[in-house]
């Protein structure tokens, strides 16, 4: 039996109860058939129960909790705590108040009240990110540098995308500090990782695992705040248009490696954390011309193509390498394509330098 099916009982027994108490005094005050009324109001009663009692209980409580669900942690502790100081200053002011001549000694406590705890709201959530980063160096978190831009950044919420959970790469980001703020874990994505570690299949399981295992990885660290929160964007079922919502009624970026998601996030205006772009930006520079010393591993596309790849990982492709496949040599940049997965270096071998350095032993 469902919670509202069982309120819908009681708001049906009790408006009965209700209306046959009104029926009652009706009858009595015009002396009519008591039964007669208490029996019509106690029906209209409980059909009004039956009908109303959703709209009065179960109802305003799920809206305010899909409310309360898209508001964060650090929102809600403001407007509590803006709440308490609100009514504590009303508090002090209503006997004073209340010495007034009537009629302004009976109303003006109660619209102090009403004026400060709205203020008070108002402005502790208006200055949250000052209180939270007040808060954190009171308690150590904030470091030595207690600036007003380290507050807002120790403040600042990061959404984790479930891709970039299950990459890995988070946790060693995390540890240089270059992620400043608290990563936050939607339930939906946690959720998902789950079923994806549930999964038949034994690859999708394994990377599900990982992602488990990099969550762990994160909870541990003690210079990252990791949390996992029960947030939840209604009437969304996808993972991803669900943290985009998210992410705009937060005000807060998403970390990802996710390209469509990328794609989609920016046209929305929210603001995107691309790990991939990331490791991009801090690959080595090379410009044509340059030589570099690789090993080539192996055949490339191309007829006499060879591939090679930089200490970043960053893909060599050896215009004439076929030949030196399994050896290192000197190579000439000829030139670099940019591509969405990437950065590709295109290079011919350098015979000149190559010949010499094979004739150097010979001649000892």
């Amino acid at each position: 039996m469902s919670a509202e099916f069982f309120l819908r009982i009681v708001g049906m027994l009790v408006f009965a109860f209700f209306g046959g108490y009104a029926g009652g005094q009706l009858a009595y005050q015009y002396n009519q058939n008591g039964l007669y009324y208490v029996t019509v109001l106690g029906l209209v009663g409980a059909l009004a129960g039956l009908i109303l009692t959703p709209y009065l209980t179960t109802r305003p409580a799920r809206a305010l909790r899909a409310v309360l669900g898209r508001v964060s942690a650090e929102t809600l502790f403001s407007a509590l705590t803006g709440l308490v100081v609100g009514l504590l200053i009303a508090a002090l002011l209503a006997f004073p108040l209340s010495m007034l001549p009537a009629p302004f000694g009976t109303i003006l406590p109660v619209v102090g009240v009403l004026i400060f705890v709205y203020f008070g709201i108002s402005l502790f959530v208006m200055r949250q990110g000052d209180m939270m980063g007040l808060i954190a160096t009171l308690t150590g978190r904030g470091g030595e540098g207690g600036s007003a831009s380290s507050w807002t950044n120790l403040n600042r919420n990061i959404l984790l995308d479930t891709s970039v959970i299950i990459d890995g790469r988070v946790g060693d980001i995390a540890k240089t500090g270059f992620l400043p703020g608290t990563l936050l874990i939607p339930r939906f994505v946690l959720n998902e990782l789950q079923y994806i570690a549930d999964s038949s299949d034994g690859l999708r399981r394994a990377r599900g695992r990982r992602g488990m295992e990099t969550i762990a990885e994160l909870q541990k660290l003690p210079n990252v705040m990791t949390r996992v929160s029960d947030i939840d964007v209604e009437g969304m079922r996808e993972v991803d248009d669900k943290l985009v919502v998210l992410a705009r009624q937060m005000k807060c970026p998403i970390l990802t490696n996710d390209y469509n998601l990328n794609r989609v996030a920016e046209l929305q205006g929210v603001t995107i954390l691309n790990i991939n772009e990331l490791a991009n930006a801090v690959k080595s520079v090379v410009l044509p011309g340059e030589v570099l010393r690789i090993n080539v591993i192996q055949e490339g596309k191309e007829f006499g193509q060879g591939v090679g790849y930089m200490d970043d990982g960053t893909m060599v492709v050896v215009e004439n390498g076929k030949d030196v496949i399994g050896e290192y040599c000197e190579v000439s940049v000829s030139k670099i394509l940019q591509t969405a997965a990437g950065r590709m270096i295109f290079a011919r071998v350098d015979e000149e330098k190559n010949s010499k350095k094979k004739k150097a032993p010979a001649e000892k």
